[in-house]
């Protein structure tokens, strides 16, 4: 089974726009992966004019949402430093049982890398002229800044939202056969962990364990 992998463009976002940022991308993928019969959810978020699509599951939503939850608390501890969460779908498949290895296997067949860089927003300062009776209004000066930089971010979301629907409609030869009464494909959502090379070192592991591209449990 080919493992296909997306590597989505890097988002350099702040602190309070990780939540809203990762809902919108997560959500977006999951979607467009879904199966069966569900209810779709408009969503707009609140700090730019996008909306996106949920699959109106409220468990899928809570472990979405835990899901981020540990990433922000990963990024509190490891500021300014890029980082990524690993959106992964898989079949599990039954071995044959030893005294050695598991009963079952988790064989991935696509993989998702939200890359994010977040940043703390420098603070401004007031300025005054040496040669002239002229002080600048940070206040004013501040808001554009902010005003421009969100724009930013805005467009760059809409060109990663953009590239995960080019993905999924070109790369389909992987995807497995539907299962009747199947929803959702299996999946899980990795984050970093409190070591900064131990993400990148499991998923390494994984693949030298079950040999590229499928891995194991």
């Amino acid at each position: 089974m080919n493992c296909e992998v997306c590597q989505l463009k890097e988002l350099e976002v702040e602190h309070f726009e990780i939540r809203e940022v990762l809902r919108c991308i997560l959500h977006t993928i999951v979607f467009h992966r879904a199966l069966g019969l569900i209810r779709p959810k408009d969503v707009d978020l609140e700090l730019f004019e996008i909306t996106y699509v949920q699959c109106g599951d409220v468990e899928l939503e809570k472990k979405i949402d835990e899901r981020i939850d540990h990433f922000i608390s990963w990024v509190e501890k490891h500021p300014n430093k890029k980082s990524q969460i690993c959106l992964s779908f898989y079949e599990v498949k039954s071995k044959q049982p030893s005294w050695f290895t598991n009963k079952t296997e988790r064989l991935y067949w696509e993989q998702w890398y939200v890359n994010l860089n977040v940043t703390q927003h420098p603070k401004h300062h007031s300025s005054k002229s040496h040669h002239a009776k002229v002080v600048v209004d940070p206040g004013e000066s501040a808001t554009e800044d902010r005003s421009s930089r969100r724009a930013m971010v805005e467009a760059s979301l809409r060109e990663v939202l953009f590239q995960i629907i080019k993905f999924v409609n070109e790369k389909k030869d992987h995807v497995p056969p539907i299962s009747d009464g199947v929803i959702y494909f299996p999946y899980e959502i990795t984050i970093p962990s409190s070591s900064d090379s131990a993400f990148g070192m499991d998923m390494i592991k994984r693949m030298l364990h079950s040999g590229h591209p499928t891995m194991l449990s």
